[in-house]
């Protein structure tokens, strides 16, 4: 493993990578390759901080599954129940001056939807009408041209809406001055589903997100490191992006770390955001493996982590592709859809949109983590998690 991990910084194909095994609960590798900063050739360290994206949903979803067990909430409960604001009907048309037709949707929205990205929140068409609003704006050009906003955000954020907003809260009352893409449960659409289930998650237990997620998740797995916002200072502990074009490193874009440094503190996403390293990560991999328990700590119910972990949310067609299946804040791998064979068809999974993955194999009894910082990447996870399924504790 560490000649294919070296290799990979050898070859210029990333600026470093961090890969942590564990087997049976024992850590079998947690190792670091390749420098933080390659200006400065600063080594990378196992306990180097990387913006983990996407990652962030899963926390943010076993979270609000704390408030089922509580009582306070159910999985299959209608959102509007406690948000009444929340659309219920779908847009079917878009005309050419952004006005549009909409019918009732043909059920309501559960947040098993908002957990497996099916809830219809901001799919299909509803992209038109915010393009035609853009337009209107006489902004769209240099707005949807470019991923990336050219001010600093106030934390890390999705770019679509106010990069001014302090709240989510405000963010997400103004989604819902938009219908649905598709009615609930009918399709995927990625991302901001899992921001309304934070939202959600501010709304029912009467906190922040940031707040109810140290609470229940990050302080008793003592994921001590991660969070959504760290003081100046830390900006060393950072590992910086970079990306592969035309066969060479180059750098990318800091916007992200700078958004964790902000001196506004309070704008909280539950799609993306959090950072860490990655033995952080692998605490909570881990307790989901042990079905729910970490260092005497119970976390989640086992009863929670199998519905969340082993029941596919979505109809068999969906805009995932062939064999797409997913949970409450994972997806399940099977026969038809998995990286490298070795992986089972017990696997839940995710990852982060700079090149961050975790897999949980329960038939296995494996967790494997692969974390590098990079926007544009050669597909190097397979080629590592290949031999990850390879290793064997030291006896």
């Amino acid at each position: 493993m560490d000649s294919l991990l070296q290799s990979f910084v050898d070859t210029k194909k990333l600026n470093c990578v961090t890969a942590f095994v564990a087997k049976g609960g024992d850590v079998i590798y947690h190792k670091a390759f390749g420098w933080k900063d390659m200006e400065t050739q600063t080594p990378t360290t196992v306990d180097d901080y990387y913006v983990i994206f996407s990652q962030t949903k899963a926390i943010t979803s076993a979270a609000f599954m704390t408030l089922v067990e509580k009582g306070l909430v159910a999985v299959d409960d209608p959102v509007s129940k406690y948000f009444p604001e929340i659309p219920e009907s779908v847009v079917i048309a878009v005309n050419e001056d952004g006005t549009y037709e909409t019918r009732p949707a043909n059920n309501e929205m559960t947040f098993a939807h908002l957990m497996s990205h099916s809830s219809g929140l901001g799919a299909g068409l509803v992209g038109e009408i915010l393009r035609a609003e853009l337009e209107k704006k006489k902004s769209a050009d240099a707005e949807v041209a470019s991923p990336l906003p050219e001010t600093k955000p106030v934390g890390q954020r999705t770019f679509s809406g106010n990069m001014e907003s302090a709240y989510l809260k405000e963010e997400m009352e103004a989604l819902t001055k938009y219908p649905l893409g598709f009615d609930p449960g009918s399709d995927w659409n990625y991302h901001i589903s899992t921001n309304m289930l934070a939202y959600m998650i501010e709304r029912i237990s009467g906190k922040s997100l940031r707040e109810y997620v140290k609470e229940s998740i990050l302080e008793p797995l003592d994921m001590e490191d991660t969070d959504w916002y760290y003081e100046p200072e830390m900006l060393s502990r950072f590992v910086k992006p970079y990306q592969y074009v035309d066969g060479k490193l180059e750098k990318g874009s800091t916007l992200f770390i700078e958004g964790a440094l902000s001196d506004q503190q309070t704008y909280c996403e539950g799609a993306l955001g959090l950072n860490g390293p990655i033995g952080d990560y692998a605490k909570f991999c881990q307790m989901l493996l042990n079905k729910g328990t970490f260092n005497g700590q119970q976390i989640l119910k086992p009863e929670t982590v199998a519905l969340m972990t082993t029941v596919n949310q979505l109809p068999e067609k969906n805009s995932g592709g062939k064999g797409f299946q997913f949970g409450l804040g994972f997806e399940l791998y099977n026969e038809l859809k998995k990286p490298v064979p070795a992986v089972s068809n017990t696997v839940y999974a995710w990852g982060g949109m700079l090149g961050t993955e975790y897999i949980i194999d329960p038939e296995n009894d494996l967790i494997v983590l692969f974390y590098i910082n990079m926007f544009q990447r050669d597909a190097l996870y397979p080629l590592f998690l290949a031999e990850a399924y390879e290793l064997r504790p030291v006896s």
